[in-house]
């Protein structure tokens, strides 16, 4: 185990000077072997919360990570630091997962990115594995209530009971007060300290349209606010995707398509463009974004309802994270409604499901509805 502080290793790793909110407590609770659950807006660092105890205490680090396109992003990054950090999904061939296996089993990771739908094949090697922690990133994917529940996440509880000296930090960017104790009970986090950030972005400014004309008025924001700035569009479908990113560019607006129904190689390279380049416009589905981290988007707009207030919070989280003013823009009409409403009820899931369903559209009409400072009754709505 290293000896070092962890002010001292955040300083020599990452170059910052000091800790953010409750990252130092957090960091100590997990280096000292506790559990800890930690709800902490876009933006605020969740990854330093494991990736810093990973470094202090002996052994592998695994992060359990639904994004197998930004598992690349954060190894390259932490390579960048000298961190010994590696990952496992489909993307490898079998040499390449073997190498990395190979890599684990002889102690020379400090970090292993994981899918969960990896964890059952790679569980044996933990047993042949000295394991430092557990992280499990986006953790609302494990409950019914969260906006985008990941079965294969159900199975994540039995890293607790098998491997139970191994200290477990689970983390995401959005959870009302019913799932973060559904994330408790379905991932066995009783004894977990609760970590909960403040939900307010006061650079972000919250602004509902009205539905007609919506890609119109959306191109009077970009021209009249946001002119040559990255920003991101969301589309419910891919349809809307294709046509929209296409009628901006006619506009003259650099703007690129970003949907599940686009090669993993045109996905990467449209990922990669915004990322580098200035002032490039991605229209995507909610398949884009998670765990993008680019500081300078100063705008996310929805040509659609999003489908919870949840999903609208975590998207609209993607603005602004240098601290700097930006817009959160979002038309609104009923044939939202009405298309949503057709969604859940022609859609798969059980009863309970579909009432989960139902009352997430419900709460973002009343966001859309209100008259109050929406800003107070997002905050209100996360408690």
């Amino acid at each position: 185990m290293s000896a070092a502080a962890p002010l001292e290793v955040l300083q020599r790793v990452w170059g910052y000077e000091s800790f953010r909110g409750e990252q130092a407590d957090i960091v100590q609770t997990v280096i000292d072997g506790g559990d800890a659950l930690v709800l902490m807006p876009t933006g605020g660092g969740k990854s330093l919360c494991y990736q810093l105890p990973a470094l202090i205490r002996e052994g592998t680090a695994v992060v359990v990570s639904p994004l197998i396109a930004l598992m690349q992003d954060q190894v390259d990054a932490l390579e960048q630091l000298g961190v010994r950090a590696a990952f496992l999904n489909s993307s490898l061939d079998l040499d390449q997962r073997r190498f990395i296996e190979q890599q684990l089993v002889a102690g020379e990771l400090d970090l292993l990115y994981i899918a969960p739908e990896r964890l059952q094949q790679v569980a044996p090697l933990f047993d042949r594995t000295k394991l430092s922690l557990f992280a499990i990133d986006e953790a609302h994917c494990v409950a019914q209530w969260g906006h985008d529940f990941r079965p294969e996440y159900l199975q994540l509880d039995e890293l607790g009971r098998r491997w139970p000296e191994v200290p477990r930090i689970a983390l995401t960017a959005t959870a009302t007060v019913d799932t973060r104790s559904e994330i408790v009970e379905r991932l066995g986090l009783g004894e977990a300290r609760q970590f909960v950030s403040s939900f307010d972005r006061p650079n972000i400014q919250y602004r509902i349209a009205p539905g007609a004309q919506a890609r119109q008025a959306l191109l009077k924001v970009i021209r009249d606010e946001h002119d040559g700035q990255a920003g991101i569009v969301y589309c419910l479908s891919r349809k809307s995707v294709e046509q929209t990113s296409a009628w901006l560019n006619e506009q003259g607006v650099e703007a690129l398509p970003y949907h599940a129904g686009l090669s993993g190689e045109q996905r990467r390279r449209n990922q990669q463009r915004f990322l580098r380049e200035e002032g490039i416009v991605v229209v995507a589905t909610i398949a884009f974004g998670m765990g993008i981290d680019k500081p300078d988007v100063r705008f996310v707009a929805h040509l659609n309802l999003p489908k919870s207030v949840e999903g609208y919070y975590q998207e609209t989280g993607r603005a602004g994270r240098d601290g700097a003013a930006s817009t959160a823009w979002l038309a609104y009409g009923l044939q939202d409604v009405v298309q949503q409403r057709r969604m859940i009820d022609q859609g798969g899931g059980s009863p309970v499901r579909k009432r989960a369903q139902s009352q997430h559209l419900d709460a973002m009409l009343a966001l859309c509805e209100t008259v109050e400072c929406r800003r107070v009754q997002l905050l209100r709505y996360f408690g």
